[in-house]
């Protein structure tokens, strides 16, 4: 899978963003093309080589387009679906650019077909957001993760007037994004740029596990203490080599604080919450205290609701998650019929023959009971009569 993480240190905007896309291999002429698809009259796109703070990146530039111009959302959706680009990069960039019509939309009470972009921010726009999903295209990428967003602080200028960084429309884009303040007194998150992030980027956090192929650094124009980057990095992500159904997380954490009344409790939630097995085993810590060590098998899909559990129901302060491979034997069931009555017995199969026999065990429990004979009695004549029945077949 190819993956490209955003390491949003000094923030994003569209040009930063296309100037790390152009640094990874985009090739500038391909921005310039897509302009021209476009119809956006004397537009020229620019890509050249800068530093900041010593550190080389792409710097990318749109320059020309009609003064006095509006264009509105609606316009520029007709735009983008009547050019001659690839359909992957039309569907793309309309997602971006709906994220935006539909902030700026809701922050100034209007639809988001009626939100207007006077003509030179609108060509940036254009330019950012239709290059931005032409990048990911050209460089193959499947998907897309992202830092969390320093937004910047202080106060910002804008056509409305004086505005709170982030401004509204900034601050409703990166509602559910993962974002701070940073130490950066000015705005470090255009709208733009939290529209490529909010479309492109399936998760946040820190970089993943990959197989990094090439770095790209695109570069913003104000001096922020720190080098204006945006860094971008390009490879494949590491695929976990194991099947989904054979792939599960052992949890384990010892305690030496905790009524021991208690663990059967907690036992009876880890299993609700989805936990194949859990268990207790008896242990002994520094200074020879009497512990518990609590071990909870999970598959991927409730791994987080057993966290929740041993944090919530246990004093444990610490959790260990080891990713482990899970074999299972193929299960069935069949019936064994007992002087007593019948009983379920569960059967395990590799390859197609019968490897374990396992009577279960409440339902023995309920014949003995009723009965007034040994348990073991009734365990060992389902036993029996499993096994007669399996040689039959």
């Amino acid at each position: 899978m190819r993956l490209l993480y955003i390491d949003a240190f000094a923030g994003i905007s569209g040009d930063m963003t296309l100037g790390a896309l152009v640094d990874l291999g985009l090739p500038p002429e391909a921005l310039q093309d897509a302009a021209d698809r476009l119809g956006l009259e004397g537009v020229e796109v620019h890509a050249h080589l800068v530093e900041r703070q010593g550190i080389r990146a792409m710097r990318v530039e749109v320059r020309g387009g009609q003064r006095g111009v509006v264009r509105t959302y609606a316009n520029i959706r007709a735009l983008i679906e009547e050019s001659g680009l690839a359909e992957e990069v039309k569907r793309r960039s309309l997602e971006i650019f709906g994220v935006l019509a539909e902030a700026e939309g809701k922050v100034h009470s209007r639809p988001p077909d009626q939100v207007h972009f006077h003509e030179l921010g609108a060509v940036d726009s254009i330019v950012d957001i239709v290059g931005c999903a032409l990048g990911l295209h050209h460089l193959g990428v499947d998907k897309v993760r992202c830092s969390a967003l320093p937004t910047g602080r202080g106060w910002v200028r804008t056509e409305h007037g004086v505005y709170p960084v982030p401004p509204p429309a900034v601050a409703e884009i990166l509602i559910g994004v993962p974002c701070y303040s940073g130490d950066a007194a000015t705005e470090t998150v255009t709208p733009t740029g939290a529209a490529i992030v909010k479309a492109c980027a399936g998760e946040f956090g820190d970089m993943p596990e990959m197989v990094v192929e090439k770095v790209g650094h695109g570069a913003g124009t104000r001096e922020l203490g720190v080098p204006n980057l945006l860094r971008m990095f390009l490879g494949d992500a590491a695929e976990d080599p194991l099947p989904r159904d054979r792939l599960a997380y052992l949890l384990e954490t010892n305690i030496d604080d905790m009524n021991p009344e208690i663990y059967d409790h907690v036992l009876d939630l880890l299993f609700e919450a989805g936990a194949s097995d859990a268990w207790l085993t008896p242990i002994q810590m520094k200074k020879n205290r009497p512990a518990v060590c609590l071990r909870v098998l999970v598959g991927p899909e409730n791994l987080e609701a057993a966290r929740e559990v041993v944090f919530r129901e246990t004093s444990a302060l610490g959790l260990r998650v080891l990713k482990v491979s899970k074999e299972e034997a193929q299960r069935d069931f069949l019936s064994a019929d007992t002087p007593w009555g019948r009983v379920r017995v569960k059967i395990g199969m590799r390859g197609g023959d019968i490897v374990n026999f396992s009577p279960e065990y409440e339902d023995c429990r309920e014949l003995a009971k009723r009965a007034g004979v040994p348990l073991k009695r009734v365990f060992e004549a389902a036993l029996f009569e499993a096994r007669r029945q399996s040689e039959q077949r």
